[in-house]
């Protein structure tokens, strides 16, 4: 039995069925959820549930079931359900709040599109070099043919876009470019989406980048820029946790920066790290900090607060540039 079908085995088994995206959501983990949600419900009229754990990122609220999905907290956690579906978590670790949910399920499901993945389900469907996990989805559908309505296609070209940087990245394939096509003729909007999610951005959130950006420090002949955020740059702006998505792949765009990095201060006084390269591996990087990722987009989370982070984080990628 093929993965695919081993999972619609396990869809049809199931009686009460979760989603589980990813800590600080961006638009694959929302919209594969999503369109998982809207397939499971069309194709198999089973109520399903998706739940996050950190605020919900209001450029995506035209997803068809945003306002659907559920907050998960250390005191909500411990629902037991038949199916868990995590969509594009890498690592145990991005569950946060929901882990306990995906762990007392009684079957597990790991659908994912990072190198990094080891694998946590009980079926794991993961693609290292798929683009995005809506990709996956769009290769399920495709391979057991199940139709794709418009919400459905909303939702799938929403998280092939966004993972993709509208197409720019260099994981942007022949066969992500056809299933976009797909959708496209499904009923999603190339440039209504784009619109939504690059150029409805509100006035603080503009103010609050640029002063960001303004932070930003190049080294290594101007080959490597770090910016960072403090709690103290959040308050000043009433920052939210994606009023920061973006501003790496605007350090990479210098022309002779290699890898660009944003290091954020958490509210345990932790630092978490976004990296972005253009010809660097960034996965011995952040390995040691117990990272993951891709090979030229990765992150991970040093547990010093951010001053030692800098630091440290400064040394291993000069070390890299060599």
């Amino acid at each position: 039995m093929s993965e695919a079908n081993n999972l619609i085995e396990h869809i049809k088994q199931a009686e009460k069925i979760c989603i589980c995206t990813h800590v600080n959501p961006d638009g694959d983990t929302l919209g594969s959820a999503v369109a998982l949600k809207l397939f499971i419900e069309e194709h198999f009229e089973k109520k399903v549930r998706v739940f996050h754990t950190s605020t919900l990122p209001k450029v995506y609220s035209f997803l068809p079931k945003y306002d659907e999905t559920e907050f998960v907290s250390a005191d909500n956690n411990k629902e037991i359900f038949d199916l868990a579906i995590a969509v594009d978590i890498a690592s145990v670790d991005r569950f946060a709040e929901a882990m306990p949910i995906y762990n007392n399920a009684k079957f597990r499901v790991n659908i994912d599109h990072h190198k990094t993945n080891k694998g946590y389900g009980d079926l794991n469907i993961v693609e290292g070099d798929v683009c995005a996990v809506g990709l996956i989805l769009c290769k399920i559908f495709n391979e057991l043919n199940y139709s794709v309505s418009k919400d459905m296609a909303i939702a799938l070209y929403t998280s092939i876009m966004t993972d993709t940087g509208a197409f720019k990245y260099e994981n942007t394939t022949p066969e992500c470019l056809r299933a976009a096509a797909q959708l496209v003729e499904a009923g999603a909007s190339p440039n209504g989406i784009y619109r939504l999610c690059y150029e409805s951005k509100p006035v603080n959130m503009l103010k609050f980048q640029t002063h960001i950006l303004n932070k930003a420090k190049f080294y290594c002949s101007d080959k490597i820029s770090m910016t960072s955020v403090t709690k103290e740059d959040m308050d000043k702006f009433n920052a939210t946790d994606d009023f920061t998505e973006g501003i790496v792949e605007v350090l990479r765009t210098a022309k002779s920066v290699e890898i660009s990095a944003i290091l954020k201060e958490t509210k345990d006084g932790f630092t978490k790290v976004s990296l972005r390269s253009k010809t660097v591996n960034l996965l011995p990087i952040i390995e040691d900090f117990g990272g993951g990722g891709h090979i030229f987009s990765a992150g991970c989370t040093i547990k010093k607060p951010i001053s030692i982070a800098y630091d440290k984080l400064l040394e291993k990628l000069t070390n890299a540039i060599g």
